[in-house]
């Protein structure tokens, strides 16, 4: 059975099924996957910043916006809400600036907002690895819901 290695790009998601492979880059961004193990589907969401604004209608582009359209979509191809759970990866402090910046402070605010959107919904965080100051690229393994977790100088991590 072959795979397609999906790109999510920033301020998207997307939805599929094993044995396809969701893959994003981030860095104060926050990768959302969700994964339904029953049914083998999953989906990647690469969200740039915690809520969405007045008049904005790049709805992807945020966590409050952007996973409940996911779990949607992922319900749309056979996925159930109950079984569903979560892994979140990114939120780094990225740009050295000073302590009350608030753009220093983006990582962690989309990974609270994030983790919040979740409780809201009754979706179980069941790993994580946030923060820092580096980059990350993921890949999101549909078959196992693994994923791979690797940074510049840094040891590959599965999660």
């Amino acid at each position: 059975m072959e795979f397609r290695l999906i790109n999510v790009g920033i301020a998207d998601f997307n939805v599929s099924a094993s044995p396809d492979i969701l893959r994003t880059i981030l860095g104060s961004c926050v990768g959302i996957c969700l994964y339904d193990a029953a049914a083998l589907i999953g989906g990647m969401s690469h969200i740039m910043l915690p809520a969405m604004n007045v008049g904005s209608s790049a709805v992807k582009k945020y966590a409050d916006t952007a996973i409940p359209m996911m779990l949607e979509e992922m319900e749309k191809q056979g996925a159930e809400r109950r079984r569903v759970t979560a892994k979140i990866v990114g939120g780094a402090r990225m740009f050295n600036v000073s302590e009350n910046s608030m753009m220093g402070e983006i990582g962690s605010n989309n990974s609270a907002k994030v983790r919040d959107v979740l409780r809201g919904l009754g979706i179980d965080i069941v790993a994580e690895e946030t923060g820092g100051n580096f980059g990350r690229t993921i890949d999101f393994y549909l078959e196992t819901g693994i994923i791979k977790v690797k940074s510049m100088g840094r040891e590959e991590k599965t999660i």
